[in-house]
């Protein structure tokens, strides 16, 4: 059979919507038996103790490609109803699939399966489309998506921002532009929720920054840069405000490791003032992590919760490894944590409004270019 690239494209992935099915019955099931199903129970009562704990900040992390499976709508709720203070993402979750489809695009489900595709990954280069494992995405489309990065860039004053600084500017994009539709970008800016994306360039904001600073240079004009160093100060930050932190993460890579690292870059700093780091700053109190990843090869995403008490970050009196594929554990996790409410009552820490914003920062508000004057920074 010949396919065509409409036909290929034709079945949205759909995201599932927690709101709409209770799975208290389920977890409370699983406490009562084994192996990884008595891990999930364990953390999903953890992750209630977190959203229980009204003082304690909740940082979730996001790795591996979770919103083009259909978790978008999950985690849009989580940050509704106020279960996330601070998010902790590799660039493509946030860029190549969030905001690619806050600006409208979809993703696809592929026929047949990764395993027997009845389209070879050749031809699909050939037709445009993009795969990951058993989802297509239009190339056509994710060009679109680095060019909108690039909007956003060319509307900061020159210098060095953090990612978190762009992708709250993506939000005040989403909004001004694309006001209908779904996307955690935009949530989290209405939420006032802060997104850092560490290795922000690994994304479609790589291309966006590529083309804005070409193009700057070309011009002989200054140009924008990302800061990784302020994403770490400003993350740090975060634990300064709130002394008690818990952790869900998703998957692992850099966002576990810089979600964790905080506790040691808040000691380095109280050091630093002359304090005492053991008994000023604490570990995160609270720590679960859903990976598909294990311990053997040495590797960070697998590495164990306990092991990072070894590195002072992380407390191991409520802390769960939870081995598992994150599209089917996370909705059973989070639609208990919603259903039990915990959450309720608990306000949101608005974290992103304790960063000054910079002159150079745009407001998509203020002009039908999108752009604000300011002096350079």
């Amino acid at each position: 059979m010949k396919w065509t690239k409409q036909e290929l494209l034709k079945n949205p992935i759909q995201h599932i919507d927690i709101t709409k099915f209770d799975t208290r019955g389920i977890i409370d099931s699983y406490r009562e038996m084994a192996y990884s199903s008595r891990t999930l129970a364990k953390a999903a009562d953890i992750f209630s103790m977190m959203l229980a704990d009204k003082g304690c900040a909740v940082i979730v992390t996001l790795a591996g490609s979770l919103i083009s499976a259909g978790l978008k709508k999950t985690l849009i709720t989580l940050v509704e109803n106020n279960m996330v203070d601070a998010i902790v993402s590799t660039g493509a979750n946030i860029v190549d699939q969030d905001f690619f489809e806050g600006l409208g695009f979809q993703h696809y489900i592929a026929p047949g399966s990764p395993e027997a595709p009845p389209v070879d990954d050749m031809t699909l280069r050939n037709m445009m489309i993009d795969r990951i494992y058993d989802t297509y995405i239009d190339e056509d489309d994710l060009r679109a998506c680095d060019d909108a990065t690039k909007k956003v860039f060319d509307a900061f004053a020159p210098g060095a921002y953090s990612s978190r600084e762009f992708i709250d500017a993506m939000g005040a994009y989403l909004v001004k532009n694309h006001p209908k539709n779904d996307s955690l970008v935009k949530a989290c800016h209405q939420k006032r929720v802060p997104i850092f994306c560490p290795a922000f360039s690994d994304c479609s904001a790589g291309f966006g920054i590529v083309l804005h600073q070409v193009e700057k240079q070309e011009e002989g004009k200054p140009f924008v840069a990302f800061d990784s160093g302020a994403d770490f100060r400003e993350l740090t930050e975060i634990k300064f405000q709130s002394a008690d932190t818990g952790l869900l993460m998703l998957g692992g890579g850099v966002p576990k490791n810089f979600a964790q690292d905080i506790v040691v870059a808040a000691e380095l700093l109280v050091e630093r003032r002359g304090g005492k780091a053991r008994g000023d700053v604490t570990m995160h109190k609270y720590a679960v992590q859903l990976t598909v990843a294990d311990s053997r090869d040495g590797a960070l995403s697998g590495s164990t919760l306990r092991e990072a008490c070894s590195w002072g970050k992380v407390d191991v009196v409520n802390e769960q490894m939870v081995f598992g594929e994150i599209s089917s554990l996370l909705p059973i996790l989070a639609s208990d944590a919603y259903h039990r409410k915990a959450w309720k009552g608990r306000k949101g820490f608005k974290f992103a409004d304790m960063f000054e914003k910079g002159a150079g920062v745009p407001s998509f508000k203020d002009s039908a270019s999108g752009k604000k004057k300011a002096a350079s920074r």
